[in-house]
């Protein structure tokens, strides 16, 4: 960070155009540079460039504004796929190689491990890259409005820089290329019917085995290795098919290293780890407070042929009641929802003393916030590993390591 300056930064006018060098990318993967000491954010330019931006907005200690014009383009800005790259919101980093995409997302995890976990030497990994960089995602759910008045009826996804209004968007190329085969004629079928459509909703176009299918309630099949899940397509699971059996057994792989004989998979939904990790552990219980979760886990389990594979819904005040494995000799892996977990339940996680936490994020902000307090608790972190799961996007998979310190 630079040096703090002697003097008052200040804002810009209003639509004022300015010269700017671009020095970082934030975690919105919004390039960022300091003039006089102000900061400016201007989305899709990249560090190292000279930029010329318009500002369109001045906050209380930033402005933002848009690009201009690349006056020095880095070495690492590319073509983007997308031709409505820029203008959809769904996408934040196809100008940018790969290879850099990969680099500024370690450095993101490890910036946020040392500002909001108080852990400035944190070994971060390199970010482990996807097979696929474009047509991964295996759903998507293209958002829709009544008509407007110009009779426009945009189906897709959210503009840059709006909470509201929708670009039309025929074709994603994250999307697999079944997706992008079954787009038109989904399309097509909900314009047919617009002058009836009251009210915003939102499509769904699931990839599975045998197709796509696009009713929420429809059965979706998956696999990672041998292990095969069913689940409805409008339930969660990961949409990067590709990558997902290498995230699956890093943290398998992480969770058995410190000799653990038993493995606890907590917000454990349709059963990933648990029943992925049979043939690891000697048990395996799935946690999970959604009860129809827990249903869809233990059919998994009897599909599988998982007999070593227990499920339990769990209730929040007290989910480790049920829990009968020596905690000295069980690895517990925790996947919670973006918003990570509430301190109450990492009090009981701490409480329950396994020797191992693998804890896996797609936030690694709140990550970081609650490895503090498991740091704080007793335990020590190893290491992060993260893993790209959503390439062309600023989004950022994390696993991190924990282990219980001996007294």
């Amino acid at each position: 960070m630079p040096a703090p300056l002697d003097f008052k930064a200040t804002p810009y006018a209003y639509h004022q155009e300015i010269n700017l060098e671009i020095v970082t990318l934030t975690n919105l993967g919004v390039g960022l540079g300091r003039v006089d000491g102000w900061v400016v954010m201007v989305p899709y330019a990249l560090p190292g460039e000279t930029i010329r931006a318009r500002v369109f907005r001045n906050r209380a200690n930033y402005s933002e504004a848009d690009l201009v014009e690349v006056l020095k383009p880095s070495p690492a800005r590319r073509a983007p796929e997308c031709p409505l790259f820029g203008e959809c919101g769904g996408c934040q980093y196809q100008h940018l190689a790969y290879e850099e995409q990969l680099a500024w997302k370690q450095r993101q995890v490890r910036e946020v491990l040392a500002r909001l976990a108080g852990l400035p030497e944190a070994d971060v990994r390199p970010t482990h890259p996807s097979p696929r960089v474009y047509h991964y995602r295996a759903k998507l759910t293209p958002h829709y409005e009544p008509p407007r008045r110009d009779g426009s009826f945009p189906i897709g996804f959210l503009r840059t820089g709006s909470r509201r209004a929708l670009l039309d968007v025929p074709q994603c190329p994250i999307a697999t290329e079944a997706i992008n085969a079954a787009l038109p004629a989904v399309r097509a079928d909900l314009t047919a019917r617009a002058g009836i459509i009251k009210r915003n909703g939102s499509l769904l176009l699931r990839e599975t085995r045998g197709g796509v299918v696009t009713e929420p309630q429809a059965q979706a099949t998956a696999a990672i290795g041998d292990t095969v899940f069913q689940f409805a397509a409008g339930e969660f699971f990961q949409n990067n098919s590709y990558i997902l059996p290498e995230l699956v057994e890093y943290v398998l792989g992480e969770a058995a290293a410190g000799g653990a004989r038993f493995l606890l998979d907590v917000y454990c939904g349709v059963g990933v780890f648990a029943l992925c990790g049979r043939t690891k552990f000697e048990r395996c219980l799935g946690v999970e407070v959604n009860p129809d979760s827990v249903r869809r886990a233990k059919l998994n389990a009897t599909l599988n042929h998982a007999e070593n594979s227990d499920f339990l819904t769990g209730v929040a005040e007290r989910i480790f009641a049920e829990a009968k494995f020596p905690p000295s000799e069980t690895a517990a892996v925790i996947d919670p929802p973006r918003a990570g977990c509430d301190e109450a339940f990492l009090r009981q996680l701490i409480a329950y003393q396994p020797a191992r936490i693998i804890y896996v994020s797609c936030d690694p902000a709140t990550q970081a916030r609650d490895l503090k307090i498991l740091c704080a608790g007793g335990y020590r972190f190893l290491h992060a590993q993260p893993f790209d799961l959503f390439p062309q996007t600023r989004h950022i998979e994390s696993a991190a390591t924990l282990e219980k310190m001996r007294p």
